[in-house]
Parts: C-alpha cells; sequence; structure tokens
C-alpha cells in the first residue's frame, strides 16, 4: 500500500524533495535531544494520545523530559516545549509507555553521589496521569543490585503497561541476563525479579497485547533471547532463542491480532526490516536503514493496517503500510519531509486520522496528518511546530 508525502504547495507537488511549511523562529527555550551521539534514538514511541483525545510528542532534554501538546484534539495548535519532571542525573535515554486508562510513565537511569562521594545508579519512575497537567517526581526503583560496581552496569530500562493497568520494567543485568519488575494499578510495586538468560547486549523491547499477553526480546550474542507471560500468568516464561542476529536497537513491536504479538528488526548483517510472529520464518519488509521503526496499526480505507516508519537512508522521514500480517504482501517506502533526529513517531489524531511526527535537525518539531479529502495515505503539507 503506497502513500502520497506530504507537499508543501501546489506549485511544489512534483518535486522529489519536500521542505515544511513555513513557521515563525521559535523562542529560545529547552532543546530535545531525540539522538544520541552516535546518531541512534534516544527515545521511540513518544507520540501518544491522551484519554482528552489530545496528543503529546516527548524528548529527553538537558535535566528532564521535554512535552509539546495540542492545544484542542486533532490540532493544530500546540503548546510547548516545556520542561516537566527536571531530575539531576538523568541519563540520554528516555523511555515512555501508556496503559488504556492514559497514564503515561516514564523511565531512565539516573546517577548521582552519595554523600560519601561515591556513585549510585537507579532506575527512576515518573507518571502523567492527564494530559497538559503536571508530572509527578521521579521516584528510585533501585536496581536488581545492592554492588554498585554492578548497578552501573544496568542497561536502559523497557516498559510495558499490561491490559490490568499493571506496569512491568525490564532491564538488561550485569550479567546479561533480564530483571523485571511490576506495579501493581495499586500503586504497590514488587521486587526485582532474576528471568535468567545470559550474553545479551543490546536495547530490550518489550510489548503487550490487548489480552494481557506480554512478550520481551533481548538481542544476545547467541541469538535473541525470548520471554513471555500469558494472561493471569503468575510469572515469565523464557523461551527458545531465535537463531538470528538483531541488530542493536532495531528491534520493535506491534499488537497485530488477538494475543498476537508482531516484532520488527534489521538483522545484523542487513539494513533491511524483517517482521516475526508465532514462530513463522521472518519476513523481510524492504527499508534499508539502520535504527528501530516506528509501527501503527489503524485501519486505512476500512482495511485493517500496519504502518511503518523509520529516518531513512537520506536522513528524512519514510512510511511504508501494508495489509496487518499480510507481510507477503510487502511493503513500499517512500520518503517525505526535512532530514530528521532520531526516530520518527506514529499515532491516530482524534479524529482517526494518520498521524507522522518528526524532529528536526534544529529541535523543532515537525507534524503531518493524513487527508480526509482523499483515498488512502495522501498527507497534508508538514507544519513545525
Amino acid at each position: 500500500m503506497a502513500f502520497k508525502p506530504a507537499r508543501t504547495s501546489k506549485g511544489q507537488a512534483g518535486r522529489e524533495h519536500e521542505t515544511p511549511t513555513a513557521a515563525p523562529a521559535a523562542a529560545p527555550g529547552p532543546v530535545p535531544s531525540p539522538a544520541l551521539p552516535d546518531g541512534s534514538p534516544a527515545v521511540t514511541g513518544w507520540l501518544l494520545r491522551g484519554k482528552d483525545g489530545r496528543l503529546t510528542a516527548y524528548a529527553p532534554g538537558a535535566g528532564g523530559v521535554l512535552r509539546w501538546t495540542e492545544v484542542r484534539p486533532g490540532g493544530p495548535e500546540w503548546t510547548g516545549p516545556e520542561l516537566v519532571a527536571p531530575a539531576p542525573g538523568l541519563g540520554p535515554r528516555l523511555t515512555v509507555a501508556q496503559g488504556a486508562d492514559g497514564y503515561v510513565h516514564f523511565l531512565a537511569l539516573q546517577q548521582n553521589t552519595t554523600a560519601a562521594g561515591d556513585p549510585h545508579y537507579d532506575v527512576v519512575h515518573a507518571v502523567q496521569y492527564q494530559s497538559g497537567r503536571p508530572v509527578k517526581d521521579w521516584s528510585p526503583l533501585g536496581t536488581p543490585y545492592r554492588d554498585q560496581e554492578k548497578a552501573a552496569k544496568v542497561g536502559h530500562p523497557a516498559a510495558v503497561v499490561d491490559s490490568a493497568d499493571n506496569l512491568w520494567v525490564f532491564v538488561r543485568n550485569a550479567g546479561g541476563g533480564l530483571c523485571a519488575r511490576g506495579q501493581l494499578s495499586s500503586g504497590k510495586w514488587g521486587n526485582w525479579k532474576d528471568l535468567q538468560g545470559s550474553g545479551s547486549y543490546g536495547t530490550i523491547c518489550a510489548s503487550t497485547a490487548e489480552e494481557g499477553r506480554i512478550d520481551v526480546l533481548a538481542p544476545a550474542k547467541r541469538g535473541v533471547m525470548r520471554w513471555t507471560k500469558g494472561p493471569g500468568a503468575d510469572e515469565f516464561e523464557q523461551l527458545p532463542d531465535l537463531k538470528l542476529q538483531a541488530a542493536n536497537g532495531s528491534v520493535s513491536a506491534q499488537h497485530t491480532g488477538e494475543g498476537r504479538i508482531t516484532f520488527f528488526w534489521r538483522e545484523a548483517d542487513g539494513g533491511q526490516v524483517h517482521a516475526f510472529r508465532d514462530e513463522l520464518p521472518a519476513a523481510p519488509l524492504g527499508g534499508d536503514a539502520s535504527g528501530p521503526v516506528a509501527v501503527l496499526r489503524t485501519p486505512v480505507d476500512g482495511h485493517d493496517c500496519t504502518l511503518m516508519a523509520m529516518r531513512g537512508p537520506d536522513g528524512r522521514p519514510a512510511l511504508a503500510a501494508y495489509p496487518t500480517e499480510a507481510e507477503s504482501a510487502g511493503a513500499v517506502w517512500a520518503s517525505t519531509g526535512e532530514v530528521c533526529e532520531g526516530v520518527p513517531a506514529l499515532a491516530t489524531d482524534a479524529a482517526g486520522r494518520v498521524v507522522l511526527a518528526a524532529f528536526g535537525t534544529d529541535g523543532r518539531l515537525r507534524v503531518t496528518r493524513q487527508k480526509t479529502t482523499e483515498p488512502g495515505l495522501a498527507l497534508e503539507p508538514w507544519g513545525i511546530v
């Protein structure tokens, strides 16, 4: 399924490279850091819709989380960027997770110094209960270790909220295995649990299905380690490793059917996107580049479709779509907009329109939406927030 890239004006419709619509110069303010120094994304899944229908974009910034929020459901005006949940010693990466209750959870690594001058490491958590409202202060979750030398080796957290609104946090431990800690919807936290495994070197990816199933993947030297937790199950079960090598930081996921989660990644020896589900062979979907893809499942012209967005080989946002769970149909990628930082994000707005967002090299948020006057995935001109 192809889409029509966003254009700036009728006179530019035939040009290969589009540019965003003009916007007044931004006033000096906080600057987001959507990418790490090596170009890899510092945050994924960063565009979310609240219970009131408004979209909010999040990114790590100096000393906290930056936030942009729609003034009204469906836009086009936004507020932001505003610095929320500031804290000293936060790492450069941010994890964002949202449950059906609309709460948005933030996870990060934090390094502080004790009174004796020794480093102390924590996984920290903050939560936003409503769109545009204050974010609750960061709270420390500790790590699986009292030994701070081991705590320093803990990987960046991944997180999901299950169908019962329980938050689950996962980290790579000092031995390259997986540890998890859960928070019940009542707010009570359990202890860190060792889920075993060893040799993981990469970013963890966790996803949940509407029925309550949770799947976790962790790239490792011997393949990709997997864990699952079924609806109502008390413990996570480790599954046989996948015998492939996934590029570090390239794994993402989407709930694509009843009890089914599809994972997307790039193989370590090639840049193409692959999809994996239910022990089926991994299916190639093109998109030769690097880094993860943003994934969105949504109807398009009445058809259940899976959309993917990435930072393409030319540095610009690229979008593709195909019928959900029909990877054999293939995916055609097309670029749009200007060069961006990090990875783009996908969501649907209050009117059900597909929204594609990206951060420009100037740190400003760019947004384009699906046109309602044309079929398919024709996009409006890009706007700069």
